[in-house]
């Protein structure tokens, strides 16, 4: 559970260190990312990305959790884990590089399945990022996070598309707004007609709630935005796959038949003709470098986002668009 009321004191040397990223979001947004402690589940080139980001972003610890070995197709877009390491574990193959990006965070490695982890060992964590996890893994990652006021991230890159999931629960942050006021200026100071404005900055307190994973599985088809319903069936598509397979489509599969059903079961539930099938047929396979930056870029905002309570959040869901290379943000269920 975060703590909201008791934040880390910066240290000289932190304080020189973050001394941008202090003048950018203030120093209590600091302490707050100085007390946070980071879970991130599954150590692709995606999950990569986010580990880099965060660990920049000062946050107090970050365990890396993924029981997978390391294979030809991660040294691709997973800039951690040197050439020699095939056949390694992920986690720890990666955390010589990500502990040398910031000594003054503490990275550690787990190789344990998060199948085998006890709900209680999920409550160390004030953040919890899951990425290549199964629908059913989620569900159950989610519900405990919403257990112990576990702030609750998920996403995953396929080829050139990528989503983002948020659940914060109950989420307070602030916001500043700016506005305009007239310049109370000398009589004759300025010409008639052209009144002087100056630009203030008012910080308002806001709150707003999300819902569980679970809720946006399978949604009806009627409560979804027309126009960007088709990459909510690619994330369902891709889900459900790797809920049947226990994995994801590898390159070397390519016109797999078994990708073709799932988008078909996909297709059929939600009459949806050939509506989707272009998409089907682009590149839905491994994890390509750019995307897991820009989609990995988009997590880790969000999450440094939620832990200093500076600025309002994506609620809930990011799509990425490998058709017109854009993002959405939209709110389901």
């Amino acid at each position: 559970m975060f703590d909201d009321k008791n934040h880390a004191e910066l240290t000289d040397a932190e304080a020189e260190l973050y001394d941008r990223q202090i003048r950018l979001w203030g120093l209590e947004s600091q302490k707050r990312l100085r007390s946070a402690k980071v879970l991130l589940i599954g150590l692709g080139g995606f999950g990569a990305e986010i580990a880099k980001n965060v660990i920049l972003a000062g946050v107090k610890t970050i365990t890396l959790l993924d029981h997978r070995n390391v294979t030809i197709e991660d040294t691709c877009s997973q800039f951690f884990i040197p050439n020699d390491q095939i056949g390694k574990n992920k986690a720890e193959a990666s955390l010589q590089r990500t502990q040398n990006l910031n000594p003054m965070v503490n990275v550690e490695a787990d190789s344990t399945n998060v199948e085998d982890k006890p709900d209680e060992y999920f409550n160390n964590f004030n953040v919890i990022c899951a990425t290549q996890c199964s629908i059913t893994q989620l569900k159950r990652i989610n519900k405990i996070c919403r257990q112990y006021k576990i702030k609750f991230f998920a996403g995953d890159v396929w080829g050139t598309f990528g989503y983002t999931f948020a659940d914060l629960d109950e989420h307070e942050y602030a916001e500043d707004i700016v506005q305009t006021k007239p310049v109370n200026a000398a009589a004759g100071d300025e010409p008639k007609g052209k009144e002087k404005f100056e630009k203030i900055v008012i910080t308002e307190k806001r709150k707003d709630n999300f819902v569980p994973f679970e809720s946006i599985i399978d949604i009806d088809k009627s409560r979804l935005p027309t126009r960007e319903s088709e990459m909510y069936y690619m994330m369902m598509i891709m889900l459900h796959y790797r809920e049947k397979y226990k994995s994801d489509p590898l390159p070397s599969e390519r016109g797999s038949e078994k990708l073709k059903a799932e988008s078909t079961a996909i297709i059929e539930k939600y009459e949806l003709g050939d509506k989707i099938n272009s998409l089907i047929e682009g590149d839905l396979y491994g994890q390509i470098s750019p995307i897991c930056a820009i989609v990995g870029g988009v997590m880790s905002q969000e999450i440094i986002k939620a832990v200093s309570q500076k600025e309002a959040p994506h609620n809930n869901v990011f799509l990425f668009n490998p058709q017109t290379l854009c993002g959405k943000i939209l709110k389901l269920a």
